[in-house]
């Protein structure tokens, strides 16, 4: 190996330690907060949530190339937020309402790729009203999100870890060229561990929590290929960079949206509106 090829070797691999010390620092700072306001839930859930998914939104027209958009980014961004006011006084009815009309009213207003705005419209309500439902039930919901957010972050955390360690064959080169088999299977299995113990804490079943967890993992690890096929569809390798190490908001969540919509959804068809955490939880 030449002088320049160990210099750009040592460069990356600086360059990869000091991503890493950046993603540590900011999930010290993100975890307790989530955590945290989602034990309190209420208000506090709400409105970490709606603030998130108006900063969803705002990104997704980013990476389509409508940020320019001021009247879309604005009534989109407004309608959720008054989604959000609703699902906070509990009146999560009229909060679907809203985000009715805010998609008609977003679709309306834009001038180009309207279908690339709508379903970015879409998927952040999703996400704002997945989060607050799972939440909304008062027996189950704060150990149902758990179960979401700890299948989420070991998803994420074994693959990184079983990616970079073992490597090998890609998963889907085209989408995400840097995902290997050997992340995901890692993902899974760490996914499977973590919903293990937590059953251990009187969560739920073992073996109902690990087949949760089993589904969870691999629509978790789908949102995030998603997520990378609409930046690679549009030239964009970060949504942004808000979040020191990670990227932005899109990059950093698109594994738990698409998991916590699909935990609501079963929760909701199982457990009803006001059990959507025993319907995730109790088999």
């Amino acid at each position: 190996m030449s002088k320049p090829d160990t210099a750009a070797v040592a460069d990356a691999a600086r360059a990869g330690q000091h991503n890493l010390l950046l993603r540590v620092a900011a999930a010290l700072v993100l975890v307790p907060l989530a955590l945290g306001a989602a034990y309190a839930g209420g208000v506090f859930w709400t409105v970490l949530v709606t603030v998130v998914a108006a900063g969803l939104y705002l990104e997704w027209l980013m990476v389509v190339g409508e940020g320019r958009a001021v009247s879309v980014g604005t009534a989109g961004a407004l309608a959720i937020a008054v989604a959000g006011i609703c699902c906070a006084f509990g009146l999560v009815d009229f909060a679907v309402v809203v985000l009715g009309l805010g998609l008609l009213l977003v679709t309306a207003l834009a001038a180009g790729r309207r279908a690339w705005v709508a379903t970015g419209f879409v998927y952040a309500s999703a996400a704002e009203l997945a989060s607050v439902l799972v939440r909304f039930d008062a027996a189950h919901g704060w150990q149902a999100l758990v179960l979401v957010f700890l299948v989420v972050w070991a998803s994420d955390i074994g693959g990184y870890v079983a990616g970079r360690g073992i490597g090998g064959p890609k998963l889907a080169p085209r989408i995400s060229p840097n995902k290997t088999w050997a992340g995901a299977i890692g993902g899974f299995a760490a996914s499977l561990v973590v919903s293990a113990g937590w059953s251990l804490a009187d969560a739920g079943g073992l073996v109902a929590m690990v087949v949760v967890a089993a589904v969870l993992s691999v629509v978790s690890q789908l949102g995030d290929l998603l997520e990378s096929a609409v930046k690679r569809r549009f030239g964009v390798k970060d949504s942004s960079h808000i979040i020191p190490g990670h990227g932005g908001l899109l990059d950093r969540l698109d594994g738990y949206v698409a998991a916590i919509v699909f935990a609501a959804i079963v929760g909701l068809l199982r457990g009803g509106l006001d059990g959507v955490g025993r319907g995730l939880l109790v088999w």
